[in-house]
């Protein structure tokens, strides 16, 4: 397997063996660096005001949100991948979410990091942008 930390290349395979909670783990990481560069480039603002609204898109109400608007756009195989993200066993839930937002939002990050990790990175940015596009709409 070539390895660049930047643009990792696993096989489809290599990233199946990957645990879910691991691959959520990293798409919570590439989730959020999205959000932040998307921020930077969109919304000219101190950082406190932009951390504050990092967090109003980096939360398991807004990523089961995300969710929502790209399922229609996703092919079998992503559309499985988020399943695994969304079933796996988690061992706390948030008080400020649902169990079924944060289990979505689960998914969608399971789904970010394999992407990621398949060195998807195009796929990734559309479907990023659609988040994006739909969220800065309503």
């Amino acid at each position: 397997m070539p390895m660049n930390n930047l643009s990792p290349a696993f096989s489809f395979t290599e990233a199946g063996k990957i645990s879910t909670l691991g691959l959520a783990y990293v798409g919570d990481g590439v989730y959020e660096l999205l959000v932040r560069t998307w921020l930077l480039t969109h919304h000219h603002t101190a950082s406190l005001d932009l951390h504050r609204t990092c967090v109003t898109y980096v939360n398991a109400t807004a990523q089961a949100r995300a969710f929502e608007i790209i399922s229609p756009l996703l092919t079998e195989e992503e559309l499985a991948v988020y399943k695994r993200g969304r079933n796996a066993k988690v061992n706390q839930i948030p008080h400020h979410s649902t169990a079924a937002e944060y289990h979505a939002a689960t998914g969608l990050e399971a789904l970010f990091g394999w992407l990621y990790i398949t060195g998807q990175q195009p796929r990734l940015s559309d479907l990023f942008e659609k988040i994006m596009e739909e969220a800065e709409s309503v």
